[in-house]
Order: C-alpha cells, then sequence, then structure tokens
C-alpha cells in the first residue's frame, strides 16, 4: 500500500510541474504597431471631420507610447496629454471620461487626481481584445472631453473587427 501510494507521487510530480510553472512567467498580449497606427489615423481623420485639430496617442499595454501623431495646429501641450490620456486609461483600465466624472472634489475617489503623470480629462480609452486589454489610445485638443472621447472610439472602431478575429 505504502509504495503503491509512493509510486502515485512519483508519477504524479512530473505530470504537476507544468502547472507549477504556469505561475512562474506570465504572457502578454501586445497590439501590432500597423494596427496602433491605423487606430491613431483613424481617431485622428475622425477629429478632423468635425474641425478639430489634435493629437493622438496609442500606448502599448505597459503605458509606453507605440504611435503619437499631431495634427498641424494641434497646440503644443496636446501631444503629452494624448499620452498620458492613454496611459491612465490602460493603468486604471477605464475609459477617462468616466475616471474624471468618477473622481470629481467631492468624490471619495478624488486622490486619484494626484497620481503623477495621470490625466483625468476625456479622451483616453483602452483598447482590449479577446479580453485583455492591449493597448490604449488618447486624443487631446478637442474642444471638450466628450470630443476627445468619441474621436478615440472611432480610431478603436477602426480595426475592432480585426482584433475580434484574432481572438
Amino acid at each position: 500500500m505504502r509504495f503503491s501510494k509512493l509510486l502515485i507521487a512519483l508519477v504524479a510530480l512530473p505530470l504537476s510541474l507544468p502547472l507549477w510553472a504556469q505561475g512562474s512567467l506570465v504572457t502578454f498580449k501586445f497590439l501590432a504597431p500597423d494596427v496602433a497606427l491605423e487606430i491613431a489615423s483613424a481617431a485622428l481623420q475622425s477629429c478632423r471631420d468635425e474641425g478639430y485639430q489634435v493629437s493622438v496617442a496609442v500606448v502599448d499595454r505597459m503605458g509606453v507610447t507605440q504611435v503619437m501623431l499631431r495634427d498641424r495646429f494641434a497646440g503644443a501641450h496636446t501631444p503629452q496629454t494624448a499620452e498620458r490620456m492613454a496611459a491612465t486609461a490602460v493603468s486604471f483600465r477605464e475609459d477617462t471620461l468616466t475616471i474624471a466624472e468618477n473622481t470629481t472634489s467631492n468624490s471619495s475617489l478624488s486622490g486619484a487626481r494626484f497620481i503623477e503623470g495621470t490625466v483625468m480629462l476625456g479622451g483616453g480609452i483602452p483598447v482590449s481584445a479577446s479580453g485583455f486589454i492591449v493597448a490604449g489610445v488618447g486624443v487631446s485638443g478637442g474642444p471638450t472631453g466628450e470630443a476627445n472621447h468619441s474621436c478615440a472610439q472611432a480610431g478603436i472602431d477602426a480595426v475592432m473587427e480585426e482584433l475580434e478575429l484574432e481572438g
């Protein structure tokens, strides 16, 4: 009886090693650069169609910039603001329009507005594919946060079918 338990344990041990190893390394999905460029271009075009001069940033899931587009007359502050919006959306796993609404001065979450490098203005949206956040897009320079958000969403919508097919 004791020998059979030992035998079972010796056979089961090598089979269970891959299960233990799964916790040691993590795999991430990242957006391909050409898809990031397609998102940025579509978002920029959406804003142009509305008469807005903006900057559009696409960051990877870690918040590192993949693409930055700045229209001719977009303000000097807009590239950095767009990057920070995109990174904020990825970091908080929520669009910045919602974050802005949830972090008003009388909110229990208002302290989030003081986190260095974050931007709590509408225009940043996380990009998801197959249930994973793969990127973030940020648009800055439109007349309102809602306008920026709309342009960012248009950029994502331009590639959504492609992202769904990849999953």
